[in-house]
């Protein structure tokens, strides 16, 4: 394929090559991909490599025989026959790859050498914690999450939302992209007024449950809190606004202005305390006072796309493919949720953000087509499918065998406040982050603060510690020191199968960043610290040989390494005591 950019002909190639694990692997593809186009021209697209599901299998697999088949219309296991013999001849596999087997209907399972394995552990520590992170390829990237509206405290979902958005802008980082964290956030609709009324009725006295006390109002403590520092003048000061209470009970003006930045204050201390942090809030109210919706509005009726019917305005969505046409203006004047939406994403376009990444609740699943459909008619060049969306479900919460459903301080739902407190932050953000982010998962408390294996982030950064404890006990174990190592004596079972994992780690992360998906790499943590404590049962790290010992220490060193990397990216600690 001419877009690789090298050829592998047998006649140029040397026998003989200084290459690390993971540009081994690279190699290889590229080799596969050489011997496909010879074998099927056209076909080199289809050089994959994937991990077999038994490691007695070997240590990649090849599936391509079974892809090609039937478009070449030939017998699967003929084709991997002469898959097999080609790949036999190919310098590269000659001198990374121990052995070819053909296995059920046509399935290549590959043998890598102990040399080529080892070459992970060097590469680990002399990168350090940079390893599987790629060059900034200056592309800029937008991270739209939690945007709770404060009109109370931060619920489990919204903890859900944090830790999935903080993950993914820690996973495109790796990758390269310039990310931008933005909260967006309504100040001035019903819900806020709601809010005001709320805290006026408890400044008059009222509370919830009383004759007089609005059905629409919020009945949490929080709402008590508000009042009483309204009352008593204070000044409350957000990460992006302060304001300071007049303590006037019919300044419902003021109110509402205030019980903003006390729940703003709350969400940024609660977002602290998750160690969650944003480049920049912005305000929904502003999309109208600076006209940007009156504009994106405009736009849609000079480019022809709406039209007007029962006293309301409409866009035709249904030229973009969605299922019905939407009303845009209601028959009142005021605009339906979507409307603000459009006009914020070109906001977001226009300062230059090529990629965008919603993370919301599955229930704003119907606003994806209209957004999109919006800003496709528009006309102001904004590319198709912008923004990304990844929708998450709700989170349950249990505890004592039991749903918590019910805060006193939120009055109606478990806050992530509660949960941090009841287990950590850490557990927190791994137990959330390890389900698909559109599948129902259910918290379990009492299995977060247990300290066992079944607790699964106990058992990855038990891993950690533990080889950490083993460092500590010799002199010399700085990676600069291992990454020189002799690592020959590393051709044990359970050591290939560690440093198998450990070379996983870089197409783990790029996956995990292109498909948007930090469960991946909780998935992938779990792994590689089975695969350690295995090798731990297997080997004596500190064996007396000193040249057994010191290849040993390089290993755990860089699987150490390796876990404090998968860590971060959740934003999940990596003690060294546990």
């Amino acid at each position: 394929m001419k877009r690789m950019g090298m050829s592998y002909a047998h006649s140029s190639v040397p026998r003989t090559y200084n290459l690390t694990m993971i540009r081994v692997q690279e190699h290889l593809r590229l080799a596969l991909v050489e011997v496909l186009e010879g074998l099927a021209p056209g076909q080199g697209p289809a050089a994959a490599f994937e991990k077999p599901k038994l490691a007695a299998h070997g240590d990649l697999a090849i599936t391509a025989a079974m892809q090609l088949a039937r478009p070449l219309k030939q017998n699967p296991r003929q084709l991997a026959q002469q898959l097999q013999e080609r790949l036999q001849a190919h310098p590269m596999f000659v001198q990374w790859v121990s052995g070819i087997e053909i296995a059920g209907p046509g399935f290549l399972n590959l043998r890598l050498t102990a040399s080529a394995k080892q070459e992970v552990v060097r590469e680990v520590l002399d990168a350090a914690d940079g390893f599987g992170r790629r060059a900034d390829n200056g592309q800029r990237v937008l991270v739209e999450f939690v945007s709770a509206n404060p009109t109370g405290p931060l619920h489990v979902g919204h903890g859900r939302q944090a830790a999935l958005g903080d993950a993914i802008c820690n996973l495109l980082a790796s990758q390269g992209h310039r990310v931008h964290r933005e909260f967006y956030y309504n100040d001035a609709g019903v819900q806020i007024q709601t809010l005001a009324t709320s805290v006026q009725c408890q400044a008059r006295g009222l509370k919830p449950g009383d004759a007089d006390w609005p059905e629409a109002a919020y009945n949490g403590d929080y709402i008590a809190d508000i009042a009483q520092d309204f009352l008593a003048g204070k000044t409350v000061q957000s990460d992006d606004r302060s304001y300071t209470a007049s303590g006037e009970v019919n300044d419902i003006d003021g109110m509402r202005q205030f019980a903003v930045a006390y729940l703003r204050r709350e969400q940024d201390l609660d977002l602290k305390a998750f160690d969650v942090a944003f480049d920049q809030y912005y305000l929904e109210s502003s999309l109208y006072t600076t006209g940007r919706v009156a504009q994106a509005v405009e736009k849609l009726i000079v480019a022809g796309k709406t039209y007007e019917q029962d006293g309301a305005l409409w866009l035709r969505s249904t030229d973009y493919g969605d299922d019905k046409d939407r009303v845009m203006r209601k028959s009142d004047g005021s605009y339906t949720y979507f409307v603000p939406d459009v006009a914020y994403h070109i906001t977001k376009f226009e300062r230059g953000f090529e990629r965008v990444v919603n993370i919301q609740g599955t229930d704003h699943h119907g606003t994806i087509s209209r957004v999109r459909a919006g800003l496709q008619a528009t006309g102001v060049g904004i590319p198709v499918g912008y923004p990304d969306y990844v929708l998450h479900t709700m989170v349950r919460v249990m505890r004592g065998g039991e749903e918590v459903k019910i805060s006193k301080r939120a009055g109606s739902y478990v806050t992530l406040r509660d949960l941090i407190d009841w287990t950590s932050k850490d557990a927190v953000r791994f137990f959330l982050l390890s389900r698909k982010p559109d599948t129902e998962y259910v918290f379990d408390v009492d299995l977060a603060v247990q300290k066992n294996n079944d607790n699964p982030v106990y058992y990855v950064q038990y891993a950690h510690a533990r080889i950490c404890s083993v460092l500590a006990k010799e002199e010399g174990c700085k990676p600069a020191d291992l990454a020189r190592a002799d690592l020959t004596p590393l051709e044990g079972d359970a050591a290939q199968n560690l440093m198998l994992e450990l070379a996983r780690y870089p197409e783990v992360l790029r996956m995990a960043a292109a498909d948007f998906a930090p469960h991946d790499i909780t998935f992938y943590l779990r792994d590689l610290a089975a695969a350690y404590h295995s090798y731990y049962d297997a080997e004596r790290i500190l064996a007396d040989d000193p040249g057994v010992r010191r290849a040993r220490l390089a290993l755990v060193a860089a699987t150490a390494q390796v876990l404090k990397n998968g860590l971060r990216i959740l934003g999940v600690s990596a003690p060294e005591h546990m």
